[in-house]
Protein backbone atom coordinates (compact mmCIF):
# COMPACT_ATOMS: atom_id res chain seq x y z
CA UNK A 1 0.00 0.00 0.00
CA UNK A 2 1.32 3.54 -1.24
CA UNK A 3 0.30 5.08 2.39
CA UNK A 4 2.47 3.11 4.83
CA UNK A 5 4.95 1.22 2.52
CA UNK A 6 7.84 2.22 4.06
CA UNK A 7 10.13 0.06 6.60
CA UNK A 8 9.50 3.61 8.90
CA UNK A 9 6.05 3.55 9.16
CA UNK A 10 5.90 -0.26 10.12
CA UNK A 11 8.57 0.41 13.46
CA UNK A 12 5.94 3.51 14.58
CA UNK A 13 2.60 2.08 14.88
CA UNK A 14 1.80 4.77 17.52
CA UNK A 15 1.86 7.31 14.77
CA UNK A 16 -0.79 5.46 12.81
CA UNK A 17 -2.87 5.06 16.12
CA UNK A 18 -2.84 8.71 16.61
CA UNK A 19 -3.38 9.52 13.16
CA UNK A 20 -6.63 7.38 13.68
CA UNK A 21 -7.57 8.83 17.25
CA UNK A 22 -7.75 12.54 15.85
CA UNK A 23 -9.03 11.59 12.51
CA UNK A 24 -12.31 9.72 14.81
CA UNK A 25 -12.51 12.24 17.44
CA UNK A 26 -10.60 15.19 15.66
CA UNK A 27 -10.23 18.60 18.23
CA UNK A 28 -12.26 20.83 18.50
CA UNK A 29 -10.15 23.46 16.12
CA UNK A 30 -10.71 21.10 13.34
CA UNK A 31 -14.79 21.42 14.00
CA UNK A 32 -14.99 25.17 13.32
CA UNK A 33 -15.96 26.38 9.78
CA UNK A 34 -13.35 27.68 7.58
CA UNK A 35 -12.85 31.80 8.21
CA UNK A 36 -12.22 33.69 4.89
CA UNK A 37 -10.80 36.29 7.48
CA UNK A 38 -9.67 36.80 11.18
CA UNK A 39 -12.21 37.62 13.41
CA UNK A 40 -12.21 41.06 15.60
CA UNK A 41 -11.18 38.60 18.73
CA UNK A 42 -8.97 36.67 16.38
CA UNK A 43 -5.88 38.89 15.14
CA UNK A 44 -3.37 38.09 12.52
CA UNK A 45 -0.43 37.33 14.77
CA UNK A 46 -3.00 34.53 17.05
CA UNK A 47 -3.56 32.66 13.13
CA UNK A 48 0.23 33.43 12.71
CA UNK A 49 1.67 31.49 15.76
CA UNK A 50 -0.95 28.97 15.48
CA UNK A 51 -0.11 27.71 12.66
CA UNK A 52 3.64 28.22 12.84
CA UNK A 53 3.37 25.80 15.98
CA UNK A 54 0.84 23.44 14.50
CA UNK A 55 3.61 22.92 11.07
CA UNK A 56 6.60 23.29 13.01
CA UNK A 57 5.82 20.35 15.55
CA UNK A 58 4.21 18.26 13.09
CA UNK A 59 7.18 18.35 10.99
CA UNK A 60 10.03 17.95 13.55
CA UNK A 61 11.39 14.27 13.62
CA UNK A 62 9.63 13.89 10.14
CA UNK A 63 10.92 11.72 7.19
CA UNK A 64 11.53 14.98 6.00
CA UNK A 65 13.59 16.18 8.61
CA UNK A 66 15.60 12.31 8.34
CA UNK A 67 15.86 13.03 4.78
CA UNK A 68 17.29 16.74 5.12
CA UNK A 69 19.73 15.73 7.50
CA UNK A 70 21.07 12.71 5.88
CA UNK A 71 21.52 14.77 2.89
CA UNK A 72 23.50 17.14 4.54
CA UNK A 73 25.71 14.71 6.10
CA UNK A 74 26.30 13.45 3.02
CA UNK A 75 26.81 16.64 0.82
CA UNK A 76 29.07 18.87 3.34
CA UNK A 77 26.90 21.40 2.22
CA UNK A 78 23.97 22.73 4.82
CA UNK A 79 23.19 26.31 3.83
CA UNK A 80 22.40 24.56 0.15
CA UNK A 81 20.42 21.75 1.68
CA UNK A 82 18.84 24.52 4.08
CA UNK A 83 17.74 26.34 0.80
CA UNK A 84 16.92 23.93 -1.22
CA UNK A 85 15.08 22.07 1.98
CA UNK A 86 13.08 25.20 2.95
CA UNK A 87 12.36 26.78 -1.15
CA UNK A 88 10.50 22.88 -1.07
CA UNK A 89 8.47 23.48 1.87
CA UNK A 90 7.48 27.39 1.23
CA UNK A 91 6.04 25.79 -1.93
CA UNK A 92 4.18 23.14 -0.71
CA UNK A 93 2.91 25.32 1.97
CA UNK A 94 2.09 27.83 -0.53
CA UNK A 95 0.16 24.90 -2.93
CA UNK A 96 -1.62 24.11 0.02
CA UNK A 97 -3.14 27.62 0.81
CA UNK A 98 -3.82 28.04 -2.67
CA UNK A 99 -6.11 25.03 -2.98
CA UNK A 100 -7.52 25.25 0.69
CA UNK A 101 -8.26 29.10 -0.30
CA UNK A 102 -10.04 28.23 -3.85
CA UNK A 103 -12.02 25.15 -2.15
CA UNK A 104 -13.13 27.19 0.40
CA UNK A 105 -14.64 29.09 -2.31
CA UNK A 106 -16.06 27.22 -5.03
CA UNK A 107 -17.15 24.45 -2.39
CA UNK A 108 -19.66 25.27 0.57
CA UNK A 109 -18.79 24.50 4.31
CA UNK A 110 -21.22 22.03 4.33
CA UNK A 111 -19.50 19.91 1.31
CA UNK A 112 -15.32 20.40 2.22
CA UNK A 113 -16.52 19.25 5.69
CA UNK A 114 -17.88 16.18 4.86
CA UNK A 115 -15.16 15.68 1.92
CA UNK A 116 -12.44 16.12 4.20
CA UNK A 117 -14.63 14.20 6.55
CA UNK A 118 -14.99 11.17 4.17
CA UNK A 119 -11.08 11.53 2.79
CA UNK A 120 -9.36 11.29 6.57
CA UNK A 121 -12.20 8.10 7.24
CA UNK A 122 -10.77 6.57 3.43
CA UNK A 123 -7.39 7.40 5.09
CA UNK A 124 -7.76 5.83 8.49
CA UNK A 125 -9.32 2.93 7.17
CA UNK A 126 -6.47 1.78 4.60
CA UNK A 127 -4.12 2.80 7.89
CA UNK A 128 -6.48 0.33 9.79
CA UNK A 129 -5.78 -2.27 7.18
CA UNK A 130 -2.16 -1.97 6.34
CA UNK A 131 -1.49 -2.23 10.44
CA UNK A 132 -3.60 -6.09 10.56
CA UNK A 133 -2.04 -7.23 8.12
CA UNK A 134 0.83 -9.36 9.44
Amino acid sequence: MLLCSSSYDKRSPSAKWSFIAVTLNPPDTLKQKPQTAPKAGQPATRIFVSTFITIFLAEIGDKTQVTTLLMTAESHAPWIVFLGAGSALVLTSFLGVWLGQWLASHLTPRLLDTLAGGVLLVISVALLWDMLQI
